[in-house]
């Protein structure tokens, strides 16, 4: 077996672990958990680490259980929170929950010795009743215990409410249930989740007379200051209606080459021998963006198929023009616009197009000038060579308008080598 450890302490991977795991995790195979927070329908890159954690657990031998919160998702972590959460019904948590599943089942090996299983709170949190709880779960923690956590005291002056107070007795109590139900010997977590993972090792030994363990991850920073898994428009989702393979794709592809040599040790699978060559050639040529793109690649794929991964590259591929017309052609209207989402964009009816005598009529007159602000601009450069639309080179300026409309309804005109124009025909 590999040493887990050692594994997650080369990739940067550890921040805090309880004495004693190394020795445990020697024993033999060992199971050990994390919880996934059921709060949305799709889990996120922030969400990867901690999935990346699991796969290199079990890769080392040992057997990985994904928790989903259906319980605790109803209660709403504090950790890390500004403000409390808006709590979800049991219908949006179920399908939720579904959904969550689906994703892991891509990244963990469900066969085998070491078979990965995914759990849910609520099916041991349906039947306690609240009186229950408190008599057999409250009484081994005390109240100066909990209000020690992080979690507790950087809310105090905002406000806490009781719901959210008792999310680490909630916490604390799947770790124990899975300790004596599952044999489960070890928690796993961000380091934000180190208040609530150890309530749970502390009542497996005052209420099980027993012993677990805990590490915890770090958390993820950006070199520039900025939140990692963010962009502009928000998250950077597992599921592709939320986040397409090519944006996805481009998340990574444009990591800075700070970033990218911590995100290639945590999220690739390759060995330490392979990672650190890679980084050693990317050092020598950073602007061939070796890095990024290995990275890239191998995320991309195993989230989405090695079919998105080709789609992605072609239409990333298309903004440094090293692509084909039929490339341009082969991509559906949403990448099509996600790729040149931000270029001027303007819109012509089929009529006026049809009717106009030339390519220069349609780059300068009929476009308003979006493109060319006179036909005597347009002439010049397409005189140079330096035109094309739809990928395809303009070699007169009296030539006529017969593109192929992509998608049934765009042009795409181009100006040098990076000035795009995105011509919307109805």
């Amino acid at each position: 077996m590999k040493d887990f450890v050692a594994e997650l302490t080369w990739r940067g991977m550890i921040h805090d672990k309880m004495p004693g795991v190394e020795e445990t995790l020697k024993t033999g195979v060992t199971a050990g958990y994390i919880g996934f927070d059921p709060t949305a329908d799709s889990l996120h890159i922030g969400n990867l680490v901690q999935i990346m954690t699991l796969v290199h657990f079990q890769r080392c031998g040992h057997r990985p259980i994904a928790l989903v919160g259906g319980a605790t998702g109803m209660v709403g972590d504090p950790s890390g929170k500004s403000q409390e959460r808006n709590l979800l019904d049991e219908s949006t948590l179920s399908h939720n929950l579904a959904c969550v599943k689906a994703q892991l089942e891509k990244f963990l090996d469900f066969s085998g010795d070491n078979a990965a299983e995914v759990v849910n709170n609520y099916d041991w949190f349906k039947n306690i009743s609240f009186l229950d709880f408190i008599r057999d779960v409250g009484k081994h923690i005390t109240v100066n215990y909990m209000m020690s956590k992080d979690s507790v005291q950087k809310r105090l002056e905002t406000g806490l409410s009781f719901t959210e107070f008792t999310y680490q007795l909630v916490q604390g109590y799947d770790f124990y249930w899975l300790w004596k139900n599952k044999n489960v010997k070890l928690q796993l977590g961000g380091s934000d989740q180190w208040g609530n993972i150890v309530t749970g090792t502390e009542l497996i030994r005052r209420k099980g007379q027993g012993e677990a363990f805990a590490i915890t991850t770090p958390l993820i920073t950006k070199a520039d200051g900025s939140k990692f898994g963010k962009t502009e428009s928000g998250n950077v989702w597992l599921d592709p209606e939320k986040t397409s393979p090519y944006q996805f794709y481009q998340y990574w592809i444009n990591a800075s080459d700070e970033d990218v040599e911590k995100f290639i040790r945590i999220f690739s699978l390759k060995d330490r021998e392979e990672i650190e060559s890679l980084i050693a050639t990317h050092r020598q040529a950073p602007h061939e963006r070796l890095l990024q793109r290995s990275l890239a690649e191998e995320i991309t794929e195993r989230v989405h198929s090695p079919k998105d991964l080709e789609t992605a590259i072609k239409a990333s591929s298309i903004l440094f023009g090293k692509s084909t017309t039929e490339d341009l052609a082969s991509l559906d209207e949403k990448i099509l616009l996600q790729v040149f989402e931000g270029v001027p964009q303007t819109q012509i009816s089929k009529e006026d197009l049809a009717a106009s005598p030339d390519v220069t009529h349609l780059l300068s007159d009929l476009t308003q000038g979006m493109v060319f602000a006179s036909k005597g601009e347009a002439r010049r450069m397409i005189q140079g060579g330096g035109v094309s639309i739809n990928k395809q080179k303009v070699e007169s300026p009296d030539q006529a308008v017969q593109f192929p409309l992509l998608q049934g309804k765009y042009l795409l005109a181009q100006k040098g080598r990076k000035n795009y124009y995105l011509i919307r025909v109805d």
